[in-house]
């Protein structure tokens, strides 16, 4: 099984993640990069392995935080490969954000 696939607003989220992580400290924006890295992995391994969230999406979506960051990818686990469409700072207004997903 291949790794989940990031969809462009996935990507624009984490490059914009990325490079304001950067400006202070790149070694953490590198293992930022990595960390989402290894999470596509395991989420193209294991779809199932986030939390549905109904208040916030249907089931087809799930969550999973980057392991050591404050960030949460939110994917489609019914598509193959998996579709990873958002990735938030878990201080953002997840209902407001993901209501256009």
């Amino acid at each position: 099984m291949s790794a989940a696939v990031l969809a462009p607003q996935a990507q624009r989220d984490l490059l914009e993640a990325i490079r304001w992580i950067a400006a202070d400290n790149p070694a953490a924006a590198r293992a930022l990069r990595a960390g989402v890295a290894a999470a596509s992995e395991r989420i193209g391994r294991h779809p199932l392995i986030g939390n549905t969230r109904p208040e916030l999406a249907d089931e087809a979506y799930r969550f999973v935080t980057v392991t050591g960051f404050p960030y949460v990818i939110v994917y489609n686990a019914e598509r193959q490969p998996p579709l990873i469409v958002r990735v938030l700072h878990e201080a953002r207004d997840l209902p407001e954000v993901l209501r256009g997903r």
